[in-house]
């Protein structure tokens, strides 16, 4: 049974308490929170005191996903914002294993990142040291995009590799999740399942997590 990690990027901005209020009520495991910077990647998101806002309200742990320029320089202020997981890209680490260090460090799970076109291979020296790895399923930036079919290799390559090496860590994918491929994405070995535009545009977004959870 897959966890559930709800994206409130495609959740109302002008009621988001409201949707951390259904996400506590609901079986989602934790909270997806994408950080952009309009650098990493072409949008702007979330920051500090948004977090601290979503923190206050959720009873679920804080996913923080950063699409971020330099993130080494925020781990601290993502820290003390509430963030329990943190990812960070692959593509924008110079020295990622000492930003992996860094994350655990300051009581955080550590994870990281690849874009769609990163092949899972760049994971062999790292994968002792995370407890996450975050497959984009969609090139990074927007919601709502339509998932990247290439990705069950991926996922499955990745697995194997995991299996080989550290099978603690999770694998976790995020974006093009829908019911209809929630399944598929399970056998193939993912671990949480990130959900936005699927959850917050349905006519019941607690039934469509339960349906997400129980897909297998």
């Amino acid at each position: 049974m897959p966890l559930i990690s709800p994206s409130i990027l495609t959740a109302d901005f002008t009621n988001l308490a409201s949707a951390v209020e259904m996400i506590n009520n609901s079986e989602a495991d934790w909270v997806h929170v994408d950080v952009m910077d309009g650098v990493f990647v072409p949008n702007i998101t979330f920051g500090m005191p948004v977090i601290k806002a979503v923190k206050k309200i959720s009873q679920k742990p804080l996913d923080v996903h950063l699409m971020i320029v330099e993130p080494d320089r925020h781990f601290t202020a993502f820290r003390d914002a509430g963030a329990d997981i943190l990812t960070v890209h692959y593509e924008a680490c110079i020295h990622l294993h000492r930003s992996i260090q860094q994350i655990k460090e300051l009581g955080m799970k550590a994870g990281v990142v690849l874009n769609p076109h990163t092949p899972v291979n760049v994971l062999t020296d790292i994968l002792p040291d995370v407890d996450m790895v975050l497959l984009m399923t969609v090139n990074p930036g927007f919601g709502g995009q339509k998932f990247i079919e290439n990705s069950y290799r991926k996922i499955r390559e990745l697995k194997k590799m995991i299996l080989d090496v550290n099978p603690d860590v999770l694998i976790e994918v995020d974006g093009g999740v829908v019911l209809s491929n929630a399944q598929k994405l399970a056998e193939a070995g993912v671990d949480v399942l990130v959900a936005g535009n699927t959850v917050f545009s349905s006519a019941d977004p607690k039934d469509t997590i339960h349906r997400l959870k129980h897909s297998i």
